[in-house]
């Protein structure tokens, strides 16, 4: 039976991927393909959106039901004096200053994977840093909730989180289940990771916590699809 499931969609995937399943059946399909390995699989979610002129790459952050994977720990650069640079430390940053750091981040002698700023020191660092740190997605900005006052509440949500983020063709891929794990665990990783990637590419529906209209920051998504490390790739109809 797996066997001829398999072959199914590896014969659907050749063909053309405008054939697409339920997410319920898609995942019914990859633990079929998986029933003969010995050893389980890792489930892979891909998502390609459609970046427009000025669309800035997308990118978030999700924390998983259950985890798939063992995350990277985040190094985070904090742009705060005072209270703030305090409550950034306490809060587990592991590099908090002012200005100072811009040398160093110019100089690639500091690196992090996240950046944060307080208001009042945003105006200061923009014009040395966002030539820097804005081709790579990493400049602190008010969109993204990253220019803020309340740094060690940020910080303290990251923890347990897993940052994504797309390629330059606006493809998004990620490692989000095992094929031995039930489906229901599989489905809710699912919903969680395409509710961050829905909210960063501005495709939440109103009922979903969204807004309204699609915004200039927008990035439509044209393809959702689910696979195993062996196996093809599954479409998904319903996301």
């Amino acid at each position: 039976m797996a066997a001829k499931i398999k072959r199914k969609a590896a014969a659907a995937a050749a063909k053309d991927t405008s054939t697409r399943l339920t997410l319920q059946d898609a995942v019914g399909v990859l633990k079929a393909i998986s029933i003969p390995s010995p050893r389980a699989s890792t489930v892979s979610l891909l998502v390609k959106t459609k970046l427009g002129t000025g669309v800035a790459v997308p990118r978030g952050r999700y924390k998983l039901p259950k985890e798939a994977t063992n995350a990277a720990e985040d190094i985070v650069c904090v742009f705060a004096e005072g209270r703030q640079a305090d409550d950034a430390k306490r809060a587990g940053a592991h590099i908090v200053g002012g200005i100072e750091l811009i040398e160093g981040i110019v100089s690639n002698r500091i690196r992090a994977t996240t950046f944060l700023c307080t208001t009042s020191l945003i105006k200061a660092i923009t014009p040395r840093l966002g030539r820097v740190l804005g081709p790579k997605g990493l400049m602190p900005s008010e969109r993204r909730g990253t220019v803020t006052d309340d740094v060690g509440g940020y910080i303290r949500k990251l923890v347990g989180t897993t940052e994504w983020k797309a390629d330059k063709q606006g493809v998004i891929r990620l490692p989000i289940a095992k094929t031995d794990w039930t489906a229901e665990d599989v489905v809710k990783n699912f919903e969680h990771v395409m509710t961050s990637v829905k909210r960063a590419t501005g495709n939440l529906s109103v009922k979903e916590g969204g807004k309204a209209s699609v915004g200039s920051h927008s990035a439509p998504i044209t393809k959702v699809m689910l696979s195993a490390t062996q196996g093809p790739g599954v479409r998904i109809s319903n996301f």
